[in-house]
């Protein structure tokens, strides 16, 4: 059978480059469309559908009889790759053609269809239906389900039309492809909506006046900054005491603002200033603030408690409005905060939110065990104004439909409708999108970023986190948090969409059977317990429902998005067990896979993207196995399939929230997969542990030069492992029993272990020294008869390396000098590679990439690289020991590598004696 692509090689470089930037673009990028949380990149579902389908040249012999043939058309196709995956091309004709001839080649000019069992935010099939493939996305979540529809199914519908909104009719230009003329449409019925809306309520956002120091006049608000408040604790006080996180407003130069509160007898007032110091917030540690007006302490038992008798309250802190050429800061007054209490709005959604979910606890914690009641009454008058316009916006549409001659068989949208009904009610899927954007920025957890001057919204993170003071957007400002942004984001990302070839989005539960076969599986499964996808979703789903229910009466027939079928390990849905939690995502994950089996095609591989930290033992000291990984890759085995390739994907930018000065895994393992042989052997584990320490060395040294990070290496080194595992119908252990798949994980760890012991070998006799004393005391003291033992054993000596400057000893103590105590200047003939390796890390810590690359600059050899190395292994030791700060350290400077790389090529340009060494 031959080997696709994927199987044998990938430009993974480029790959993951292409991956991480796309994090950081915006514009019109699909995922703007609606929020949807852990979204693969673009790119590196492009790469990988397409590279499992294209032929390696190994396949072909007859075509490509050499090695050295073979490499020459790897390379060609390298280059399509390499320019299929770059955002830029996403749309670009030439390079998706050239794409395209590639699959059809390689598929007899048959290409299968793809399917996505658990499509969520929609990037892979959204990628098949670009390169040419029928795309199927499923999913049980409604919300999944929505995205997907209107990513892949509705645009192609109303491809290549002209807009039907009257202005658009006037003009003579026909030059409308794709999705184009659909965009238009929502544009014009969206700027409808905020006109209509601003009729209807635009008397609840005034505008303000500005002091005449400020400029004068009147100037539009952009946002209202709240602070909840609660009653002091103190009896003698009894104020309304404010629960802010934080009084600065601005921290940009220049524009510098802050909240300064006035005490007045038990009454408390705000105004804002733009000198003088920055009153010290009250907010301490956790949910305890200290009262502004007498200093008592309220607990944050004492503060959930009041909140939730409904004794939290809202008080105005401070106005931000649109200036000349920057941001106004403005004290509150007593119109603007009672024009804001008059908002009474017609309706609000009373479903009450899922508890004790942890990602969105905190609203019941809090005094908010509704979803409506994350709103402030004027933001729910506003988001129900919007949500009514939807309808009207939608009716309209379709009346302009059939004057523009679309003729009207009134077959709905969800019944594959293409005329003027099902295209009004395709305009009302975007413009719904549009209020659910709103929502996200116009709830009481939105808060203001000082930094920028901007607001961030409710989803920051994968959780609904509580917001003690919060930023109320005004929606008809074009400034931040408005509906004009929200909409334009929409309509950019529609503009653009593929619109091309027949695809259908359905909901459906993955372990069932959906009657396809023959077709090609590409998926990323949840992950275990991590997020609670189906809990979040319904922040947006009260909303949806109210807007699109009678366009898609199937789709939103429950309340709130369905639970007990998600498969997620969830001991909450039942019960508080974890061990019944288990038990149902290890069955249903099994079942799933049996499906995917039956629909999978012979000659395509199916892939599995995977991205799971959670490591768990049995006894302590034990190496440990993941449980995640446990239950993924048993249902993958277990199901039929062996693991034929194993690619580390960069998925996520290490400046998320999640991320930040965290070890958080920045790869997604993509698994490729083929059905397994019925007449696969069955071997031994000892046959087992002698075939893994021939293949995962290599598999290793091959992650390590792809710069994987360090985070990243234990959970991409499991890929290999299992590929040697799964290829055999059974391994036997010892007593005769089947070795389970939780045995296979502990023994491709310990291999890990084994690989980097072996590499400490490798090193100088004093980096042996200073790794073994590392691991075993880190920087902390050690006596003297001790490590001079163990100093000869590595056949070195304390006195030398203390001389060096690597250790201090001492009246009978020793120990590793921190970085901060090693010498500053780097000498290019020093061989320690521990010292090396220290200097470079505290120069990424201090200095960054331009700091260390003036380390390596003056630099020849292969130090650097045996650096790098090393810190591989002393992540590995710091995180096994748990010093999470010291982990990250070396995970920062092996991340950053290709770049001070790069930077110390650009040094050793200039001459040797203009190099600034430490």
């Amino acid at each position: 059978m031959e080997k696709k692509l994927i199987e044998v090689a990938l430009p993974l470089e480029k790959i993951n480059a292409e991956s991480a930037r796309e994090k950081s673009i915006r514009h019109g990028h699909p995922s703007t469309l609606h929020l949807w949380w852990a979204r693969r990149p673009l790119a590196a579902a492009r790469a990988v559908i397409w590279s499992s389908l294209v032929d390696d040249p190994s396949s072909h012999p007859e075509k490509f009889p050499t090695e050295a043939d073979q490499n020459a058309e790897r390379q060609r196709l390298f280059k399509i790759l390499e320019e299929l995956v770059i955002w830029e091309n996403s749309n670009n004709p030439e390079v998706l053609e050239r794409a395209k001839a590639e699959i059809l080649k390689s598929t007899d000019n048959n290409p299968p269809a793809l399917l996505d069992p658990f499509a969520g935010g929609g990037a892979i099939p959204l990628e098949a239906q670009r390169l040419g493939l029928e795309a199927h996305a499923h999913d049980l979540n409604p919300v999944a389900v929505m995205i997907n529809k209107a990513m892949i199914e509705i645009p192609p519908r109303f491809a290549d039309r002209r807009p039907v909104n009257p202005d658009a009719q006037r003009k003579l230009t026909d030059s409308w492809r794709g999705a184009q003329g659909l965009a238009e449409d929502v544009r014009y019925y969206g700027e409808w909506m905020k006109q209509e809306a601003f009729r209807r309520i635009g008397h609840l956002y005034p505008k303000v006046k500005v002091p005449a120091a400020q400029g004068g006049g009147d100037a539009t608000v952009i946002a209202w900054i709240w602070t909840r408040t609660v009653k002091c604790p103190n009896p003698a006080c009894g104020c309304q005491m404010p629960l802010a996180s934080s009084f600065e407003l601005s921290k940009k130069q220049g524009n510098r603002a802050f909240v300064r509160p006035v005490v007045d007898g038990k009454t408390i007032r705000y105004e804002v200033v733009y000198d003088g110091k920055v009153p010290v917030a009250p907010k301490g540690k956790g949910a305890n603030f200290t009262c502004v007006c007498c200093g008592a302490l309220a607990t944050g038992d004492y503060i959930r408690k009041e909140a939730q008798e409904q004794h939290l309250s809202a008080d105005l802190m401070a106005i931000v409005a649109e200036g000349n050429s920057r941001r106004v800061y403005l004290s509150p007054t007593e119109e603007q905060k009672l024009i804001a209490l008059t908002a009474n709005p017609v309706w609000k959604p009373t479903e009450l939110v899922t508890n004790p979910c942890h990602d969105v606890d905190r609203l019941p914690m809090y005094g908010m065990p509704t979803w409506g009641d994350a709103f402030s009454s004027r933001q729910l008058t506003a988001l129900t104004t919007f949500s009514e316009l939807v309808a009207e916006a939608q009716k309209q549409a379709e009346q302009d439909a059939v004057a523009a001659g679309i003729e009207n068989d009134f077959i709905p949208l969800a019944e594959g409708g293409q005329g003027a009904r099902a295209y009004g009610q395709a305009i009302g899927v975007y413009l719904a999108f549009a209020v659910d954007r709103q929502a996200d920025i116009g709830s009481s957890i939105a808060t203001w970023i000082n930094t920028i001057g901007a607001i961030r919204n409710t989803f920051g993170r994968q959780a609904i986190p509580m917001a003690w003071d919060f930023a109320e957007a005004n929606v008809f400002s074009s400034s931040t948090g408005c509906f004009s942004n929200m909409l334009n984001w929409i309509v950019k990302s529609v503009d653009v969409l593929p619109a091309n070839n027949t695809a259908k989005a359905v909901q459906f539960d993955a372990q069932s059977d959906c009657g396809l076969r023959n077709i090609m599986i590409s998926t990323d499964p949840p992950y275990y317990d991590n997020i609670g996808y189906a809990d979040l979703s319904d922040f947006f789903y009260v909303w949806m429902r109210r807007c699109l229910k009678s366009t898609y009466p199937s789709v939103f027939r429950t309340m709130l998005v369905p639970k007990a079928e998600e498969l997620i390990a969830s001991p909450y849905r039942h019960n508080g067990c974890f061990e019944e939690a288990k038990v149902f995502f290890e069955d249903g994950m099994l079942a799933t896979f049996r499906q995917l089996y039956q629909y999978a095609r012979e000659d395509i591989p199916v892939t599995v993207y995977y991205a799971y930290k959670q490591s768990d033992s049995d006894e302590p000291g034990e190496t440990s196995a993941s449980s995640g990984w446990e239950t993924m890759l048993s249902a993958i085995i277990n199901a039929g399939f062996s693991i034929t390739g194993t690619w580390p994907m960069r998925t996520e930018r290490s400046v998320r929230t999640i991320a930040q000065g965290t070890n958080a895994l920045a790869s997604s393992i993509v698994l490729v997969c083929r059905k397994r042989p019925a007449n696969a052997p069955t071997t031994t584990r000892r046959a087992l542990i002698a075939q893994l320490k021939r293949e995962l060395r290599p598999a290793l040294q091959k992650l390590q030069r792809s710069n994987i990070a360090p985070v990243d290496l234990a959970q991409s080194a499991i890929g290999p492992g299992m590929g040697v595992f799964s290829r055999y119908g059974k391994v036997l252990e010892a007593d005769g029993s089947p070795m389970t798949v939780r045995s296979a994980l502990q023994i491709i760890n310990q291999e890990l272990d084994v690989y980097f012991n072996e590499q400490d070998g490798e090193l100088d006799r004093d980096s042996r020294f200073c790794v073994e004393l590392y691991s075993q005391y880190a920087f902390n003291d050690m006596k003297f008869g001790d490590a001079d033992t163990l100093a000869r054993a590595k056949n070195t000596s304390v006195a030398a390396l203390a001389s060096a400057g690597v250790v201090y000893a001492a009246k009978g103590v020793v120990h590793l000098l921190g970085r901060d105590e090693l010498p500053e200047r780097v000498n290019p003939d020093e061989h320690c590679i521990w010292l090396l390796t220290q200097q470079l890390t505290r120069a990424m810590e201090t200095g960054g990439v331009l700091g260390c690359a003036q380390i390596l600059a003056p630099m020849f050899g292969s130090n650097g690289e045996q650096a790098k190395d090393l810190a591989y292994r002393l992540y590995t030791i710091a995180e096994r020991k748990g010093w999470a700060t010291e982990a990250y350290a070396y995970n920062a400077l092996v991340i950053a590598w290709p770049d001070i790389q790069s930077k110390a090529a650009e040094l050793q340009k200039i001459e040797p004696q203009q190099l600034s060494l430490f």
